[in-house]
């Protein structure tokens, strides 16, 4: 498939990922690499993270620390991140 097919079917992906914020992680990074064409192999691989941790979060076993799956997304180009959900009082 040519690179700019692959970037658009991951583009799709992202897109899908963030209008769904009610995806657990499991879902959003199963739907990311089902999306992308990447195995658990190489997104392991790629990501520094043992298959085994791959395969945990993707089968919700464990959903990770929050550097596991920054280095799962990172593969995909994303971050996971904290944002506030209320306003603090002043």
């Amino acid at each position: 498939m040519p690179s700019d097919e692959q970037v658009a079917l991951r583009q799709q992906a992202i897109d899908d990922v963030l209008a769904h914020p009610e995806w657990s992680l499991r879902d959003a990074i199963r739907h990311l690499k089902r999306h992308s064409l990447i195995t658990s192999d190489e997104l392991a691989r790629l990501s520094g993270v043992s298959l085994r941790a791959v395969r945990d979060i993707e089968q919700g076993r464990s959903e990770g620390t929050v550097q596991t799956v920054n280095r799962i997304l990172g593969v995909l180009g994303l971050k996971l991140g904290v944002v506030w959900r209320y306003k603090l009082l002043d």
